[in-house]
């Protein structure tokens, strides 16, 4: 699935940090896995994982207003979000600009838990991995060499078409799902929310 990332509204972080001084700011929706939100959020922010905002875009439509934020690490989930929940009807969406990456070097303040490498870490040392054993392995034992090929045709076809599928693998790992995010908690603190 290719996003259209041209037509997503953008804010960056020092706008979207004023507009969270007072605490009365947009509702932030960060749709990182949970390690990745367990890892560095910005306080006040949902984490609602891409996969299960997907799911259920219909249940989070009737608790969202049009002053939803989304934000991800670096903003291509994000905008995968955006689209997600405008097709399901909700307007004027706006995706940090940057994502996490731009929140923190912008030194915009930061809730930190336990620190772990986030996925796009994670698909450049199993990939690389792949390649580097693959490559060697196929000095001894003939065709091996294809499979590093394989996966580099599937960074180039990741790249191009904004998805990865090595990405979506590694977030189902015990390591970056931690505790699940519960819909049923998610809407409820959005409804509670004044």
């Amino acid at each position: 699935m290719t996003t259209d990332t041209s037509r997503v509204a953008r804010l960056a972080p020092a706008a979207l940090q004023k507009l969270t001084e007072d605490g009365h700011g947009p509702r932030l929706l960060d749709v990182r896995t949970p390690g990745e939100f367990r890892t560095v959020h910005i306080p006040g922010a949902y984490n609602v994982p891409l996969d299960t905002l997907r799911e259920h875009r219909a249940e989070l439509l009737a608790h969202l207003d049009e002053d939803v934020v989304l934000v991800c690490r670096s903003g291509a989930r994000a905008s995968q979000a955006e689209q997600a929940l405008a097709e399901a009807g909700l307007p004027n969406l706006r995706v940090l600009d940057g994502g996490m990456t731009a929140w923190e070097a912008a030194g915009a303040p930061v809730n930190r838990g336990e620190a772990r490498w986030d996925l796009e870490r994670q698909v450049r040392l199993v990939a690389g991995s792949i390649v580097l054993v693959t490559g060697v392995a196929g000095l001894f034992v003939p065709g091996v060499h294809l499979i590093g090929t394989a996966v580099g045709a599937g960074l180039a076809f990741a790249a191009l078409s904004n998805t990865c599928a090595m990405g979506v693998l590694l977030s189902k790992l015990p390591y970056n799902r931690g505790p699940r995010a519960d819909i049923g908690t998610v809407i409820a603190s959005l409804r509670d929310r004044p």
